[in-house]
């Protein structure tokens, strides 16, 4: 068995590399070109926001330029392909749609669910790839039928949660090399690698949100999506009136536009139906049942009712235990302590220790 889990040579194993143009994932392009391995890397244009100079996010124009450098430099074959229709269809129209319902979307897991793990893959499989390769911080146990998925090594830059929607026939097919490594070790390797892209910061924004707020992008895109309506306190009383739905989340505290009350007021509740906002205090925000749909496991044969293990409901979270009870594609999970509500739309993702067990949507 080779590092990638083939039973055959490295030189007879193709492998895509998701060329992002940051440290990360061409790191694993010339790591995997070292070992022997066939090697193409290919860099999706998502969208154009090079007018921005600041933005500190993936697949931007100057992250293609560094993709091509890196594989030009060691003799990679590289590929760009235009998905800019298909990230729009897939991540952004998603974007829109579920803070106009008055929800927070995860735009990450939308592009690891739709352009890179459906999209890119199946690009990968056309051009005869025996796996595709990304720089995820993740770990991929198990066999090309029945593989796991489970945390990084390095758990300060763990990005399992932003996988909980990968299918199991496309986790079967995807590696990821860089989840045994911390981050340090991986920036040392490029360093040693000689690769003008060691030093490069992290993303951390939404990619295509290049301007000052996303607001400013929904507003762009859908100018009518904002309408005026009434903000109510925790108990039915009219407080004032918000600018669209759209413009607030679950927890937000700043930027309301309501004052005087003697107890600092954070949003509550988003009501699409009614268009109005309910304000509560910290207290109010406190909650120890999620609620999701749409769930997709990973953890081989389900559980479905009763089930002690762990869950967060934010990427930066750590999970804590609880019961998770499923049925019919929904489910709850219940903590064993309170914590601040998050808003739907956002995921619930489960784990018993370090394997990832799946995850859903969450409704309430």
């Amino acid at each position: 068995m080779n590092s990638l889990g083939f039973d055959k040579s490295e030189k007879d194993t193709k492998v895509v590399v998701a060329m992002s143009g940051g440290v990360d994932s061409s790191v694993a392009a010339v790591m995997l070109k070292k070992e022997g391995y066939d090697v193409i890397g290919i860099t999706l244009k998502l969208f154009n926001n090079s007018a921005n100079k600041k933005n500190k996010s993936c697949c931007s124009g100057a992250d293609i330029a560094d993709a091509k450098k890196v594989a030009f430099e060691n003799d990679i074959p590289h590929i760009t392909l235009d998905y800019q229709n298909k990230f729009f269809d897939g991540v952004i129209n998603d974007f829109i749609e579920t803070y106009s319902n008055g929800e927070t979307p995860i735009p990450c897991v939308k592009c690891n669910e739709t352009v890179k793990f459906k999209d890119l893959l199946s690009e990968a499989k056309k051009i005869g790839a025996d796996a595709l390769v990304t720089g995820h911080y993740a770990r991929r146990k198990g066999t090309a039928s029945n593989a796991s998925l489970y945390k990084a090594k390095d758990l300060s830059k763990d990005q399992s949660f932003f996988l909980f929607a990968t299918l199991q026939e496309q986790l079967n097919y995807v590696r990821f090399p860089l989840g045994d490594y911390k981050k340090t070790e991986i920036r040392k390797i490029a360093e040693q690698y000689d690769l003008d892209v060691s030093n490069k910061p992290d993303s951390q924004d939404i990619c295509f949100v290049t301007s000052d707020s996303y607001r400013s992008l929904l507003k762009n895109i859908d100018p009518n999506i904002n309408k005026e309506g009434p903000i109510y306190s925790i108990e039915g009383k009219l407080l004032g009136k918000h600018k669209g739905i759209s413009n607030y989340t679950v927890g937000q505290r700043k930027g309301i536009g309501i004052s005087g009350s003697k107890e600092a007021l954070y949003v509550v509740k988003l009501n699409k139906k009614e268009n109005s906002i309910t304000l509560g205090t910290k207290e109010n925000l406190k909650k120890n049942v999620i609620s999701f749909k749409n769930i997709n496991w990973l953890g081989g044969d389900i559980i479905s009712s009763n089930l002690e293990c762990s869950a967060k409901i934010r990427s930066t979270q750590e999970d804590l235990p609880g019961i998770l009870d499923i049925k019919n594609n929904m489910g709850t999970f219940t903590f064993f302590e309170d914590l601040d509500a998050t808003s739907p739309g956002q995921a619930c993702v489960f784990y018993k220790n370090d394997q990832l067990l799946g995850g859903g949507w969450i409704t309430s």
